[in-house]
């Protein structure tokens, strides 16, 4: 037994697990071929892990396309994966009333490998508004939650992601270390942050961190809409509507105000 293997079959767990997460939003259906690319194998294993995986219902073939998706088993799973998590449950009931208050989308997302997901959204009350997203991954210096997030990991954790570039998705995407971390430092302070069409053209967020009983961030709650709608003033306001959402969840989670952080808690 090799040590990067301490139990038989971890390797084909880990292979078939690499396969299942080749799937994104923008790349719904993959051939065999790309399958077998991303993950690194050749297309007999790949082929031989998808048609275990197939006859589990997690993934689907378009045979008209010779094509792959995840199948409706994977669905089944997500499923269960929310319903499961406490924290999706305890901050529903906030992210209704900040949608309600404000008629704009509000979420709560957490870290996952280095990214935010969005674990939950509740949309507004305008015809124009943000899109559900739930389950999508956003950069974390891009998002109002993830910089929230950033703001309260440990200095070691963040000089390690900001090892990476800082890729510009609008004129207004912050691409340099030092920039975000004064950023952060505003954040801490505040109680809260802003993404200012820093993701998207015309898109603004504003970000609170929820706390654990240890006082870790584990999350964050957010409520954002088109900068048409959130001027100054506005986002003044929901600021302070989304710190109290946050505030409240936090509590629910066993938080005592005052009490220190240890930092974010990031998944995966």
């Amino acid at each position: 037994m090799s040590t990067s293997e301490p139990y038989p079959g971890t390797q084909a767990v880990l292979r078939a697990l690499t396969l299942l997460k080749a799937f994104t939003d923008e790349q719904p259906e993959l051939s065999l071929a790309e399958l077998a690319k991303g993950a690194d194998l050749n297309k007999t294993t790949t082929y031989r892990l998808l048609t275990a995986l197939e006859s589990e219902g997690m993934v689907a073939r378009n045979d008209d396309a010779d094509t792959y998706r995840l199948g409706p088993e994977a669905i089944v799973l997500g499923g269960r994966a929310m319903r499961a998590n406490n924290l999706r449950a305890v901050c529903r009931p906030e992210l209704e009333a900040l949608a309600r208050q404000t008629r704009e989308a509000a979420t709560v997302e957490m870290m996952l490998e280095g990214e935010v997901l969005t674990l939950d959204e509740v949309s507004g009350g305008y015809l124009v508004g943000a899109a559900q997203s739930v389950g999508t991954h956003w950069p974390l210096y891009a998002t109002s939650t993830g910089k929230v997030m950033l703001a309260h990991l440990p200095e070691a954790e963040l000089d390690g992601l900001l090892q990476f570039p800082l890729v510009a998705f609008t004129a207004n995407t912050i691409t340099t270390a030092e920039t975000l971390r004064r950023e952060l430092e505003q954040i801490r302070e505040r109680g809260y942050a802003i993404a200012n069409e820093e993701l998207e053209v015309g898109y603004v967020a504003i970000g609170a961190p929820v706390h654990n009983h240890n006082g870790q961030v584990v999350a964050a709650i957010s409520v954002g809409g088109p900068r048409a709608r959130l001027t100054q003033d506005k986002i003044l306001e929901i600021a302070e509507l989304v710190k109290q959402a946050a505030s409240r969840v936090s509590a629910s989670l066993g938080y005592v105000t005052g009490q220190g952080s240890g930092g974010a808690g990031v998944q995966g």
